[in-house]
């Protein structure tokens, strides 16, 4: 004769299971902290430029890394890839925009990528950092769903400066 699991066990099992559940969010991994709401807005002071496309800020009293989102410039720093042409371009010319500047990060519908990064629209003032960089030249548009509010307008951008042989899409 088999023996049943007590209702001490199961209710043992079934608080096993909601803390594992509980314990799998949608934040990356990495932080343990969803960040800012999606659609919001926050100030943050860039501490450090990575590369084109990425910049570690401090928000909210933290350093983290931002990703900007609906784009992508050519790679200089990515492990076990060579540097890509007009990567070097991209990179000086967003060190040029925001290095040690104040920035407002917008986000979209999903605040963060799988590495844990925020994924921000890039604002100094009044210029839109993401949108200045696909106009001139300095990277190609890059939607990913859910994050495509500003998509039709980089498309627009991308199209418009490939057309004019504007930076990347005259180089490369």
């Amino acid at each position: 004769m088999k023996s049943r699991p007590g209702v001490g066990s199961l209710l043992l099992l079934a608080l096993a299971f909601w803390l594992l559940i509980q314990g799998c969010g949608s934040d990356g991994g990495s932080t343990g902290d969803a960040g800012p709401p999606a659609g919001s807005s926050v100030m943050a002071r860039v501490v450090r430029v990575v590369d084109g496309d990425t910049i570690v800020a401090r928000v909210d009293g933290r350093d983290e890394y931002v990703r900007y989102i609906g784009m992508d410039t050519p790679e200089t720093v990515k492990p076990d890839t060579p540097v890509q042409c007009y990567g070097p371009q991209a990179s000086d010319e967003n060190h040029r925009l925001v290095e040690g500047r104040t920035v407002r990060l917008t986000f979209d519908r999903e605040v963060r990528d799988d590495y844990g990064r925020l994924l921000a629209y890039v604002h100094v003032g009044k210029e839109f950092i993401n949108a200045e960089l696909v106009r001139d030249g300095f990277a190609r548009t890059l939607p990913i769903a859910p994050n495509t509010s500003h998509a039709g307008e980089f498309q627009r951008l991308a199209s418009k400066a490939a057309k004019a042989g504007r930076g990347l899409w005259g180089a490369c």
